[in-house]
């Protein structure tokens, strides 16, 4: 299990130099502390999904089938149906940095990834995928799947709470807070810098389900949020989404599909525009 970032050339050429000079001059720290600053610069996995001008490379050969059956299962969270042209998967798990980047509410997390990361708004390059899929959604072109697969580790209680606003049609709403900078930092304990952070961590507890509804109260009824989250009846769906990436051999998260095309990573929408456009013709 891992999550998705850029190719390893491009590992190599933005990373590797500032993780050995990083490495020498802080080897006194804890391995706690590094391991998290690690994850967050460098990811933990030893494959990469693709930045601007890398090509696609699908990881399983999955048909126009699978894709569409992920609209009549039950345990999938989906917007519009498998009638629509463009068809967008998006795997992902709500605490892992990446998918933080390619959802467009978390710029803390993209400019300290890197520059390669930096939002369109914000004068950058990077165009977060989700977001145009969201319009594409809204405006009837598109239908979406959401499948849960923990990349990073700490994001069952939230994808939870997304089931639970899925129920209430506040899917949206509440992705929102949970892949901010705010929704980062209850989900892992640190922030865009790998620093430990103050105040309630919820992670994949249980018990911290008050904590995580009162900080999506702006979003959604917190009572309800608190009430569903310990019935567990989401409990299940976790796993069994889990397996169902697992059949379509995803390995990291991020990871999308349009269609059939895949795209294993924090693609900007950029690379995924052509196909998107082809779909639509």
């Amino acid at each position: 299990m891992s999550e998705r970032e850029a190719p390893k050339r491009n590992i190599q050429q933005f990373f590797v130099p500032i993780l050995v000079v990083v490495a020498i001059g802080l080897a006194f720290f804890s391995g706690t502390m590094w391991q998290k600053v690690k994850s967050l610069e460098n990811g933990s996995s030893t494959t990469g999904g693709a930045v601007a001008g890398a090509s696609t490379q699908p990881q399983a050969t999955v048909t126009l089938d699978t894709i569409k059956g992920l609209f009549s299962n039950k345990g999938v969270i989906t917007f519009g149906d498998a009638n629509r042209k463009v068809l967008f998967v998006e795997i992902a798990d709500p605490s892992c940095p990446y998918c933080h980047i390619a959802d467009g509410n978390d710029p803390q997390v993209a400019s300290a990834v890197g520059s390669q990361f930096k939002y369109v708004s914000d004068g950058g390059s990077y165009d977060p995928p989700v977001t145009e899929m969201e319009k594409l959604v809204n405006s009837g072109q598109a239908s979406f799947a959401y499948i849960y697969y923990p990349g990073h580790g700490n994001g069952e209680m939230a994808m939870k709470a997304l089931f639970c606003a899925n129920e209430q049609g506040k899917f949206w709403d509440v992705n929102s807070l949970l892949m901010s900078q705010a929704g980062y930092q209850i989900q892992n304990g640190y922030d865009a810098t790998g620093k430990t952070v103050t105040g309630t961590v919820v992670g994949n507890d249980k018990t911290k389900s008050a904590a995580l509804a009162q900080f999506l109260k702006s979003a959604i009824d917190p009572a309800f949020m608190q009430s569903c989250l310990d019935s567990g009846k989401y409990d299940s769906y976790l796993t069994n989404n889990q397996s169902l990436a697992t059949s379509m051999s995803v390995q990291g998260t991020p990871d999308f599909y349009v269609n059939t095309t895949n795209f294993p990573g924090a693609y900007s929408y950029t690379n995924m525009k052509s196909a998107v456009d082809a779909a639509l013709k």
